[in-house]
């Protein structure tokens, strides 16, 4: 057998180049496919809904656009709307989530705002304060007033929205293969008799629950009536939890969906999705959703208080922050963690607004009725 011959200087340049051209063609490759992918999401955000805001309508407090850690994360205004009428603009936001998402390590908080929340929505005809649910904002003045009281309300600076119906929800959840969640047997009633109208609205089907507690799997009709329910204990503080539960749900699963799948999702739930960011920002955002991680979540006002005395003493029934103050900074101190925020002072001067108005103040928040009329309220308590 003949020794193979060394290659000579010549040969070995040659092979060098081959080498370095296959590493490159298969960079190029790389490259081409995530231009690729790039194309075709961008391809399909021509069937969402866009529009630009008018910030002369959404303010900011004082101090708040300077604030150094704020400037660390992207925080954006999520809304579901419970419309029957495919209104996208306008509508009762049954659904107010504000999503902080750090910049950094692509972590990111959810946080309710409970929609019977009192809080200051607007200004009136002669530029007074205007308190009412939260969820009026939407419903009044669209996106502009809707950023505008989560901005004034709670110290924020939110920038970006995006709103959706539960249509989308329901087809996303279909799409995907549905998702299984744990309930309980008085959740399994409610829930069926919500996929009723949910059925009606969405035009899809499902198979009614059996009444028996534990791990169900739900269809996009049963996620969407699972995330409506409210008469449970817990009201609609364990409504605004179940939400988020919907959510978590459906990113993870998202996540692991083949190409085929999401373009479905895209094909059907972009016509039901309405923002103001730019088609440039959503890719930029939907090309980094892998690395996205729902860290924690939780819901606003964390101390509050709701009951007949509460609707007495305000003249509507309402989730009363206790108090606005103490609330904003609890809620920086979980959106944004450091070691103390303070408030701004238009943040305290409408706390002492609502503290006037209904008469419970910091010293209110842990009395309780007997009946239970009056209480205080934590997440915790429907876990």
């Amino acid at each position: 057998m003949s020794k193979k011959q060394p290659l000579t200087r010549k040969q070995k340049r040659l092979l060098k180049k081959r080498r370095r051209r296959r590493i490159f063609f298969g960079i190029e490759i790389f490259i081409l496919l995530i231009l690729i992918a790039g194309v075709f999401i961008y391809a399909k955000l021509g069937k969402m809904n866009f529009t630009s805001l008018d910030f002369s309508k959404i303010g900011v407090n004082s101090g708040v656009s300077n604030n150094k850690v704020m400037k660390g994360y992207t925080t954006i205004g999520l809304v579901g709307l419970d419309n029957r009428s495919n209104k996208l603009k306008s509508g009762n936001s049954d659904t107010m989530i504000i999503a902080s998402i750090d910049n950094d390590t692509k972590k990111v908080k959810l946080v309710s705002v409970y929609r019977d929340t009192y809080l200051r929505i607007g200004e009136d005809s002669e530029g007074n304060g205007q308190y009412n649910r939260a969820n009026a904002a939407y419903a009044k003045g669209g996106a502009e007033q809707f950023l505008n009281m989560l901005n004034t309300n709670l110290d924020l600076n939110v920038t970006d929205f995006v709103s959706v119906d539960f249509q989308a929800v329901a087809e996303a959840v279909e799409l995907l293969g549905g998702i299984d969640v744990e309930l309980k047997e008085e959740e399994v009633a409610h829930l069926n008799n919500y996929c009723v109208e949910t059925s009606k609205v969405t035009g899809m089907d499902y198979t009614p629950l059996k009444k028996t507690a534990g791990v169900h799997h739900l269809n996009g009709v049963q996620t969407v009536a699972y995330a409506r329910i409210r008469y449970t204990a817990g009201n609609d503080f364990r409504r605004a939890a179940r939400q988020r539960e919907v959510i978590y749900k459906i990113v993870e699963k998202a996540k692991n969906a083949d190409v085929a799948t999401l373009s479905k999702i895209l094909d059907k739930v972009f016509p039901n999705i309405y923002t103001s960011f730019s088609k440039a920002e959503i890719l930029q955002m939907g090309m980094s959703m892998l690395s996205y991680d729902i860290e924690d979540q939780t819901g606003f006002p964390f101390d509050h208080l709701y009951g007949q005395r509460v609707k007495d003493a305000v003249g509507i029934d309402v989730v009363l922050p206790v108090t606005l103050e103490s609330n904003v900074i609890k809620l920086h101190e979980f959106l944004y963690p450091e070691d103390s925020y303070t408030p701004s002072e238009e943040v305290k001067a409408y706390s002492q607004r609502i503290v006037d108005k209904s008469g419970f103040g910091e010293e209110s928040r842990l009395d309780h009725s007997e009946d239970g009329s009056l209480a205080a309220y934590r997440e915790s308590d429907t876990e």
